[in-house]
């Protein structure tokens, strides 16, 4: 049963090979599945064709899809059927990665959602109990990079802007007085990236990792 409420799709089509009469498979494809669109009534967004590998995950067309579905408001995404997406455990993990944004498959030999066999939705439920943990545990080393920091006298509050010291740091800086700080406090590079994230800058650990090294670099100099 299709939901009333989607609007928007993409479609995506794949053909292994480079062989001249995969060129027809594709061309079928992407014709079947605009019309499939319209009679969805689903306002198409844009459409992913190449040739390569089910599975292999480094695909161009597939990348701009994921993109593509992160970046815009997809509803739907349109296939020929399960193995377009993938073959093995590329398929798993696109399947996978899809579930996370609450995009619909809809597959033009059932005109309608995908259907999971029972290994699939068991190895999905799996792989989300899994992140979950994951997630967990990353707030969980947050947290306690935090309370460290705070028992060697760390003040966030006094440092920055927008947690109410008027003449601190504005948030969209890389703080290095901070990331200073509290790499002397004995925080590793992850930690601080943590923290600094839970305070509300955008930084990755690679980040603290080169600003703290050009720092030394400049202390040396």
């Amino acid at each position: 049963m299709i939901n009333s409420e989607m609007k928007t799709c993409v479609i995506y089509c794949r053909v292994s090979t480079e062989k001249e009469t995969q060129e027809a498979s594709l061309s079928r494809q992407e014709e079947e599945l605009k019309e499939l669109a319209n009679e969805l009534e689903l306002t198409l967004l844009e459409v992913f064709k190449e040739k390569h590998s089910g599975y292999d995950m480094d695909r161009e067309g597939l990348l701009d899809l994921l993109d593509c579905v992160r970046d815009e408001e997809v509803d739907v995404v349109l296939i020929q059927d399960e193995t377009r997406l993938g073959r093995g455990n590329a398929r798993v993990a696109i399947l996978h990665l899809l579930a996370k944004t609450n995009t619909t498959i809809i597959t033009n030999g059932d005109s309608g959602p995908l259907k999971l066999n029972e290994m699939d939705t068991m190895l999905l439920e799996i792989l989300a109990i899994v992140e979950e943990y994951q997630r967990k545990l990353h707030n969980a080393k947050i947290r306690r990079g935090m309370k460290r920091a705070v028992r060697e006298g760390y003040r966030p509050e006094k440092n920055l802007k927008n947690k109410g010291n008027l003449e601190g740091r504005e948030r969209i800086d890389v703080p290095l007085s901070e990331i200073v700080s509290l790499r002397k406090k004995g925080l590793t590079f992850e930690e601080i990236a943590g923290v600094l994230r839970g305070l509300g800058h955008n930084i990755s650990k690679a980040t603290v990792h080169r600003r703290y090294k050009e720092y030394e670099i400049e202390q040396e100099g």
